[in-house]
């Protein structure tokens, strides 16, 4: 399967203070590629790059085969962007909005608009100053999907929308993706990553930690021990042999015990910290 994104050794520094260093990774076309990390990790200025949004100082960014500081308006013409930070002109109407995103492109995307507006519950006759978050949100992604990209990029894409516009997001996603697109999602929320996702990229302090699947990020041997012994509760993270655990509580009057796997973000946080050490 061809690669659509294929980043090497992408470095970018603002003055002297650090961007990103080093950073390779490719994304495969059809992937729903998960990009994590917490805030100044690098993630948005990976994105930003990759976009031709800023420069960079050393590396290569191809997309679609093709070179973002030489073919940037070839490649941006099949790619659905969404900042972290949408801004839009408060003083007009969603639906004046979402056209002139369509005419800026040069299609006509009304089809498709009335389509993502209706699933994602868009009222297009609202001035955008009057939108909330979410709803700001939404129209920003109804212009990033309505002309139908190869890729998208969403940054953040799901910070404001209640539970069930996060679900419909993740439906339309999938569907487009299905048909042939590959979508870069940067998020902190670590269910999306683990549910939707096939591959992720884990960025800290500009770096890359690490490129795998997300079954193989997620996979660890610890297990969360929670239990009540000697009129005490206690809960830990216990990664050793588990013939050594019962051998070690056996001497011990255990009023009740639970053993299962550790939360997502017990995993991560794990990564985080071994990763450091």
């Amino acid at each position: 399967m061809k690669n659509v994104i294929e980043i090497d050794n992408l470095t970018k520094y603002y003055g002297k203070h650090r961007g990103v260093t080093d950073v390779s990774f490719q994304v495969a076309e059809g992937d729903i590629f998960g990009f994590l990390g917490p805030n100044g990790a690098g993630k948005s200025t990976t994105i930003r790059s990759m976009l031709g949004l800023i420069r960079f100082q050393k590396g290569s960014i191809r997309i679609f085969d093709k070179d973002i500081r030489t073919d940037k308006e070839a490649i941006l013409s099949e790619v659905g962007y969404m900042p972290s930070e949408t801004m839009f002109y408060p003083a007009m109407k969603v639906k004046e909005m979402i056209q002139m995103a369509a005419e800026v492109r040069g299609k006509d995307c009304r089809k498709e608009a009335e389509k993502l507006c209706q699933r994602l519950q868009v009222d297009v006759d609202k001035k955008i100053s009057d939108l909330s978050l979410g709803n700001r949100k939404k129209v920003g992604i109804v212009c990033a999907m309505q002309h139908r990209p190869k890729l998208f990029v969403f940054d953040e894409p799901t910070s404001g929308l209640d539970p069930l516009m996060q679900s419909e997001f993740f439906k339309l996603i999938q569907e487009y993706v299905s048909e042939g697109a590959t979508c870069m999602l940067s998020t902190h929320v670590l269910s999306e990553i683990k549910n939707y996702c096939q591959n992720a990229a884990i960025m800290k302090e500009g770096k890359l930690l690490c490129v795998d699947s997300v079954g193989n990020i997620t996979r660890t041997n610890a297990k969360r021990v929670k239990l009540q012994r000697e009129g005490r509760q206690e809960s830990y993270l216990y990664k050793g042999d588990m013939n050594e655990l019962v051998r070690d509580l056996a001497g011990y009057d255990i009023e009740d015990i639970l053993i299962e796997e550790p939360a997502l973000d017990e995993i991560f946080m794990h990564f985080y910290e071994s990763e450091s050490n």
